[in-house]
């Protein structure tokens, strides 16, 4: 009958044997309080038998039997969520699969078996995620979820309750840090329509975000990474959304005096002006300079001007 000796006072434990001082076999619980009924002394034997331990170290040098490996006795059909139920590295014994990975050997031409690999043990495995766990697993959680909201069923509903779309990025790779400064970046992305803004306000915004605003799908981008952790970014971008709408809002005094409303472009109401428009809209090169002086010349009555080539000698 095996026991354990425990010393409050001293504080150790020793794994012992109580065997009957009458012979050296066990006995059950049964004989041994009988026997102790009966006045018979129990020796405690803290150490092994010697058989016992000869025994012992035959087991562990393998020479004793070997059991086989757990893969060559599995059933085909045993749950293999009980084998393998959660993430763990590698065990050839277990897995009852010739998998193989590592580089090709020159002489025999064959890739490493998974006996003694050492490649299979340094890479993260997915072992554990078959269809049957996974759907054992989502019935676990399924009581602590919630239903999907009603209303939320298409991607223009999804647009207009939540308009605002926060991009973050997580790193990971093999270094002495888990950190990367990629982490840190954060972006907010919304369509200027979805702001309640009017039409003076709206102008405003798109001339206060610049080129963070895109004319062809409406949407403006704002990207904070000057903080060095994600959530002051995310606070400072949050702020900097608040600070643009309320500047969007106001209204200062010598936008009030306006009388003509602002244009992004020069359209000028004469057909007669499509030089000048070009220069103020694109640029000034020679072609354009050239186009707005023939055009002024027109305006103001004088003869179109035609240069003579000038032959060289």
């Amino acid at each position: 009958m095996s026991m354990i000796f425990y010393s409050k006072r001293l504080g150790w434990t020793i794994p012992c044997r109580y065997l009957s001082s009458r012979g050296s076999g066990r006995k059950g619980a049964e004989n041994i309080l009988e026997d102790e009924n009966k006045g018979v002394f129990r020796v405690l034997e803290i150490e092994p038998k010697k058989e016992e331990r000869r025994f012992d170290r035959r087991r562990q040098s393998g020479t004793g039997p070997t059991p086989p490996s757990r893969a060559a006795s599995m059933k085909p059909d045993e749950n293999w969520g009980n084998v393998w139920p959660a993430a763990r590295t590698f065990h050839p014994a277990t897995v009852p699969l010739p998998v193989r990975q590592g580089v090709v050997q020159t002489k025999q031409q064959v890739i490493p078996s998974k006996w003694a690999n050492a490649e299979l043990m340094k890479v993260p495995n997915m072992l554990h995620l078959t269809p049957p766990v996974i759907k054992t697993h989502c019935a676990a959680i399924k009581k602590f979820c919630n239903p999907w909201p009603k209303g939320l069923e298409t991607e223009c509903e999804l647009t207009t309750h939540f308009p605002l779309t926060v991009t973050t990025s997580d790193h990971l790779n093999s270094s002495s840090s888990i950190r990367d400064r990629r982490a840190r970046i954060v972006t907010f992305k919304f369509h200027l329509n979805s702001l309640e803004l009017d039409s003076h306000g709206k102008d405003k915004m798109v001339r206060l975000v610049g080129d963070r605003y895109n004319e062809e799908n409406g949407l403006i981008t704002i990207t904070a990474d000057r903080c060095p952790y994600r959530g002051q970014n995310e606070d400072y971008a949050s702020y900097l959304l608040t600070a643009l709408y309320h500047e969007s809002w106001n209204v200062e005094e010598w936008e009030e005096e306006k009388e003509e409303v602002d244009q992004e472009t020069f359209s000028p109401s004469d057909e007669g002006r499509e030089a000048l428009k070009q220069i103020l809209n694109t640029g000034e090169d020679e072609e354009a300079v050239l186009k707005y002086k023939e055009e002024v010349r027109k305006l103001l009555g004088l003869p179109e001007q035609t240069v003579k080539p000038t032959v060289i000698h």
